[in-house]
């Protein structure tokens, strides 16, 4: 019984929290610009609301880290499994060639272009965005991305993923992802 009614509460807590109207006092009130300016910020305050909730959702991921030190994630990318290298220094997930193909994605040698600077010099790729990207509970929609034919050993999940996941943290020898 008392499990009922803390559920209760916890979905009309939830209910009164998205529920809630627009605050009028963060929108704007003058003019077409005005409009635009309050609808961008009502999307933003949602977008905000929706964040927190799928973390809170998607509770944690734990990622162990190997012996090499780094961290090594298996993620779905459109609802592929792919091996990552966890990359916070990366600014993009970064798809080998190999793993593109295995998530069904097409490219052809004439849509590769310098996409990026390496260390040791220009990256060619492809640009793509990904429908979703997945780990654990964690899933991302339409993520920018590049395929990396040739050259690029293992693929990367970098920050165009991880910073959809708050907070992302290393606690000793672990990555956490989500509180």
């Amino acid at each position: 019984m008392r499990e009922a009614v803390l559920l209760a509460l916890v979905v009309a807590v939830f209910v009164g929290i998205t529920a809630m109207p627009n605050d009028a006092p963060d929108l704007p009130t003058d003019g077409a610009e005005a409009g635009e300016a309050g609808d961008a910020a009502a999307a933003k305050r949602a977008d905000s609301r929706r964040d927190s909730y799928a973390t809170w959702v998607a509770g944690t991921t734990e990622l162990p880290r190997a012996a090499d030190g780094h961290f090594y994630a298996d993620a779905e990318i459109n609802g592929s499994r792919v091996g990552f290298l966890v990359d916070t220094g990366a600014s993009v997930v970064a798809l080998t060639g190999a793993d593109a193909r295995a998530a069904g994605l097409i490219w052809s040698s004439a849509d590769v272009r310098t996409v990026a600077q390496g260390a040791s010099g220009p990256v060619s790729g492809v640009a793509v965005t990904l429908d979703s990207v997945a780990l654990g509970g964690h899933e991302a929609r339409n993520v920018a991305a590049v395929i990396v034919p040739e050259g690029l050993p293992v693929s990367l999940l970098g920050q165009s993923f991880l910073a959809t996941v708050h907070p992302v943290r290393i606690e000793r020898d672990r990555m956490v992802l989500g509180e």
